[in-house]
């Protein structure tokens, strides 16, 4: 009888033989047109169950979630205490705290299960990509999701200024916000901030691409920092001034390093593809050599 290592051993050849006899039998790994949606549903239902098991057991866990969520509002109005005049959110509907529950439930569960999902998307993708596009895939996921979670990190920080100062707008009239005009404020916040960080990884990707040199970003440097400001003062409308330099000088040392980077891969593109004709005026012909005279008598 044969012995555990030597049947998981024996079925690992077995499975590598019929990867290769497959990958003879397609070495382009080509499908049709229904075996990819039919792919296409299963990676979606795959998705899905994840999504609404992470939302279940996030319904558990829902008061800590909400608590969390609302700290910013309860900083911006000084405390929160239930059933208190312009100190707690309040809901309009008899069934608007229910489907609170369930849209928060869903986010969390969104969130939590997110590997899962990223997974599912990058193994319906992946298999149409060449082995240089993955290792771009793999440094375009490995910066955008640290990038992004810095973004929301300073959100957070900043949203309970912004929401202050947007209640002190309001003219001496007291503020009763619904759970769920809040709740898409702090969804507003979070994407704008996370997006906002990811300008640098977007100006990175094209000068790889060869969309954006470095020559050309110098000329537009003061213009896009300029930008930068205006979006931290829109996105955090705050008097404070700390706020706004938060998030404004995060993104503008983060643009600092995406130049720094451009200026390199422009230093290795240039010598890998060097110019032949860069030192020429533009009215200088390019040099043209003679042509040898042929023997009319040689065999050649």
């Amino acid at each position: 009888m044969a012995t555990k290592p030597s049947a998981i051993r024996g079925a690992r050849i077995v499975g590598q033989r019929y990867v290769r006899a497959k990958r003879r039998e397609n070495p382009d790994g080509r499908m049709p047109l229904f075996d990819h949606l039919r792919e296409l549903r299963n990676r979606v239902v795959k998705i899905s169950l994840a999504i609404i098991v992470g939302a279940i057991a996030s319904w558990a866990f829902y008061t800590r979630i909400w608590t969390f969520l609302q700290r910013p509002y309860c900083q911006a109005v000084g405390y929160c205490k239930l059933n208190t005049f312009g100190h707690s959110l309040i809901y309009t509907s008899v069934t608007d705290g229910f489907y609170l529950h369930i849209k928060i439930a869903v986010i969390a569960g969104a969130i939590i299960t997110c590997p899962i999902w990223l997974y599912q998307i990058w193994a319906f993708v992946a298999p149409g990509l060449y082995s240089r596009e993955k290792r771009w895939t793999y440094l375009f996921l490995g910066s955008a999701v640290p990038l992004f979670g810095l973004g929301c990190y300073f959100a957070y920080l900043a949203m309970s200024r912004g929401l202050n100062f947007f209640l002190s707008m309001g003219g001496g009239l007291s503020p009763l916000l619904t759970a769920d005009s809040y709740l898409g404020y702090w969804i507003a916040m979070i994407i704008g901030f996370g997006l906002c960080f990811e300008v640098p990884l977007f100006l990175v990707m094209l000068n790889l691409t060869r969309v954006v040199t470095h020559k050309r970003f110098s000329k537009w440097r003061r213009m896009i920092l300029f930008l930068v400001f205006v979006f931290a003062g829109i996105a955090s409308p705050s008097p404070d001034p700390i706020t706004m330099l938060l998030l404004g000088g995060t993104v503008a040392a983060l643009v600092e390093v995406a130049e720094v980077l451009m200026y390199f891969n422009d230093k290795r593109y240039l010598r890998n593809h060097p110019d032949l004709y860069g030192d020429l005026a533009d009215d200088e012909l390019a040099p043209i050599e003679t042509p040898q005279p042929i023997d009319a008598d040689s065999p050649n």
